[in-house]
């Protein structure tokens, strides 16, 4: 085993005072990320011996590096040991993974100051995630939104879309959708009635819009569950997440009214996950879930024709 203070075989004396010290780099997992990989190239250890050394896959060590994602304390503090970082390195780790563990929330002023929209950042995340767990207290997900439906809740957004902005998004939106027919991908949905209820426009909105979650509910590689308002609680209700799971790591995501909030920490991530858990327990699926859908698209029918 390489000593904590000194470098491992093939790093040179001068590099030392070097694998002391700590990158700057602008978000936490980022820093992270950079300072590992410099005090592996700096003990002069290949990807894939380290990879051995701390128990991992290679891949998810360049993951790591890379700043996608972000390791337990335990992997990093082993990571330290093995590229032969002193205490003083190790303490510097420790504070730069627990504020990597930290929630990253930006607002939507800065999130869109040099683009016109945010559905890109959500495509990489649905597209990098085998399996996505989405939770909505107060409107139809993204994912399994019509048109319309997308149109007007976009129009509806604090700060204002501007025209051009708004059609871009709502087209990247619509675009996003192709991801639920990947064979290889899993997508679970769970909604509360209030969010099947919400009516941005005339009912036929609402209509076609129930219509097309029947339609989807049909896919293999989707799950549907519906949270009835009547149902006994036996957990409170949050705001809406999603839960990005990949084999090497998971996210969590959320939208607070000041702006996005991202979540990589595992602890944070157990929560969401936790939550999620306690929400099926009073969701309905399957056959229960599509009558209670059915049955709602006919109350909604019934009034509009009324």
């Amino acid at each position: 085993m390489v000593p904590v203070n000194q470098p491992a075989e093939g790093a040179t004396a001068a590099a030392t005072p070097a694998a002391n010290s700590v990158a700057r780099v602008s978000r936490p997992r980022q820093q992270l990320g950079v300072e590992l990989r410099r005090l592996r190239d700096i003990a002069g250890i290949s990807g894939r011996e380290l990879a051995k050394r701390v128990g991992i896959s290679q891949s998810t060590l360049s993951r790591i590096e890379a700043g996608h994602v972000v390791p337990p304390l335990p992997q990093v503090l082993d990571w330290a040991k093995a590229v032969g970082a002193d205490a003083d390195c190790q303490r510097s780790l420790r504070g730069l993974t627990e504020a990597a563990h930290s929630p990253e929330v930006r607002d939507w002023a800065s999130s869109l100051a040099d683009r016109p929209h945010l559905q890109d950042d959500v495509r990489a995340l649905e597209e990098d995630a085998q399996v996505v767990r989405n939770f909505q207290p107060a409107l139809v997900p993204g994912l399994l939104q019509t048109a319309d439906y997308a149109r007007r809740v976009f129009a509806s957004f604090d700060p204002p879309y501007s025209p051009d902005a708004l059609a871009a998004a709502l087209a990247a939106r619509l675009d996003r959708q192709r991801v639920l027919y990947d064979p290889a991908k899993r997508f679970e949905f769970l909604m509360t009635e209030a969010a099947l209820r919400f009516r941005p426009g005339p009912h036929r909105i609402l209509l076609a819009q129930l219509d097309r979650i029947i339609s989807i509910e049909t896919l293999d590689t989707v799950t549907i569950g519906v949270i009835p308002q009547d149902i006994e609680a036996s957990t409170t209700i949050p705001h809406g997440f999603v839960i990005y799971e990949s084999e090497d790591h998971a996210l969590a995501s959320a939208e607070p009214i000041s702006g996005s909030m991202v979540t990589r920490g595992p602890e944070l991530v157990d929560a969401h996950r936790r939550r999620w858990d306690a929400l099926t327990r009073m969701a309905l699926f399957d056959t229960d879930a599509h009558r209670f859908l059915t049955d709602l698209r006919d109350e909604i029918q019934r009034i509009a024709t009324h």
